[in-house]
């Protein structure tokens, strides 16, 4: 699930009611961070995944005071993250200059400890 991005008008006309309508969004669950954006900073903007945006809009009017829901959507911040680039460089000792191959490697046979099975 995509998280999703909410704006919510609040009428907040001192800063002791947007800390308050902030300290409620934040304690709702599901709820990743709360912004204030507007001109006269009157609009919460919610980024969270599973948040029901209507119970938190009715939350903001009984504690806080009139409340209007702006806009639900996806946040396009997420979407935007650049995947990491692979990239596989071959190791220098793989070529062999002027027809230079590398030693054969030796086979090691190991024997049983007695030497019964040869008589």
């Amino acid at each position: 699930m995509a998280k999703q991005k909410i704006v919510i008008k609040v009428n907040m006309a001192s800063d002791k009611c947007r800390s308050k309508a902030m300290a409620l969004v934040a304690s709702t669950s599901g709820v990743d961070s709360v912004a204030l954006a507007g001109d006269g900073k009157d609009q919460l903007v919610v980024v969270g995944d599973g948040v029901d945006s209507i119970e938190l809009t009715t939350a903001l009017r009984k504690k806080v005071g009139h409340a209007t829901l702006m806009t639900v959507g996806e946040d396009k911040k997420e979407e935007k993250k650049p995947e990491p680039a692979i990239v596989e460089y071959p190791y220098p000792w793989n070529c062999y200059p002027y027809g230079y191959a590398p030693p054969p490697q030796h086979v090691v046979y190991q024997y049983p400890a007695s030497s019964s099975w040869w008589w």
